[in-house]
């Protein structure tokens, strides 16, 4: 059975182009699906039942996993027979009737702008790490670009003299602009840091780890939070905070949503439309604390 989501998730990267993390999270959703049928002395997925995938989803829910965990869970599951019938490998799909939990929606934490310049002033120093740290975090806040397509940035996705970077996912590229810090920032970790840190001299990888490879996630996500701490922020704050925040402000600042929407990469605009409801909120607490007839 667990050849079969092997080669399903082949079928996602291939044929439907898949990005890097949705196939780590089909996969990583699938094998514990395969672990509880095997649990159940379940063999073959065509033995597989509605019935059976409902009691998986409640003992996730009676294990705490959260909604969004449930609700990831049960569209993997529904991509899965959907491929298992095109192979004609079940001939009725289990997962039809199953529906994902509501979920509340979280406003996302935002940093206020003094508390980001305080985050990028933290990297000081003149090491490689510390150089690298402070290109890659200013980077971020400039072009609001996620994790992942800031750790697979290359070389030649950047350019200096005009100054914006090339994105792109499995469908299209987008075109991000930055600024003179994030700018000043890259100039100083290309100007020999970045060689210096690297493994393979002919490599076009952007930003190498400290083992001159490319960087994972996890690995910027300690660097974030390292940071974090040291600048004093309280809130829990990830890489995508840093995401949030440039959107938030450039609205705060009077960007249009349109304009936001391309460089974040939205395919809707109405989950760009948050941020204008977080600039609003702001306003109406500015008001409420200060107007003297609110």
């Amino acid at each position: 059975m667990e050849q079969k989501i092997h080669a399903f998730i082949e079928y996602m990267h291939n044929v439907k182009k898949t990005s890097t993390n949705t196939e780590l999270s089909y996969k990583r959703d699938l094998m514990k699906l395969n672990q509880y049928l095997s649990a159940k002395g379940v063999t073959s997925y065509q033995n597989v039942t509605t019935i059976i995938l409902r009691e998986f989803i409640e003992e996730m829910q009676n294990r705490n996993f959260s909604a969004a965990t449930i609700s990831r869970t049960i569209a993997s599951m529904k991509a899965f027979w959907q491929y298992l019938l095109l192979q004609e490998i079940v001939s009725t799909d289990a997962s039809a009737p199953l529906k994902a939990p509501k979920i509340e929606k979280k406003m996302p934490e935002i940093l206020s702008e003094r508390e980001v310049t305080k985050l990028l002033e933290q990297p000081s120093g003149k090491t490689p790490k510390q150089i690298r740290d402070r290109a890659m975090m200013e980077l971020l806040y400039a072009t609001g670009i996620r994790v992942t397509e800031l750790i697979t940035l290359k070389v030649s996705d950047v350019n200096l003299n005009m100054g914006f970077i090339v994105c792109r996912d499995a469908n299209k590229e987008r075109l991000i602009p930055f600024g003179a810090k994030a700018k000043h920032a890259l100039m100083e970790y290309l100007n020999g840091t970045r060689e210096a840190m690297l493994e393979a001299s002919g490599s076009d990888i952007l930003f190498a780890n400290c083992s001159g490879e490319e960087m994972s996630r996890q690995g910027f996500w300690k660097i974030i939070k390292y940071y974090a701490k040291k600048a004093g922020i309280v809130a829990d704050i990830t890489p995508h905070t840093l995401r949030h925040s440039f959107a938030a402000h450039l609205v705060e600042h009077g960007a249009d949503l349109k304009s936001v929407q391309e460089m974040l990469g939205h395919s809707d605009i109405s989950t760009t439309q948050i941020y204008a409801n977080l600039t609003h909120n702001h306003l109406r607490e500015v008001y409420d604390s200060a107007h003297p007839r609110k």
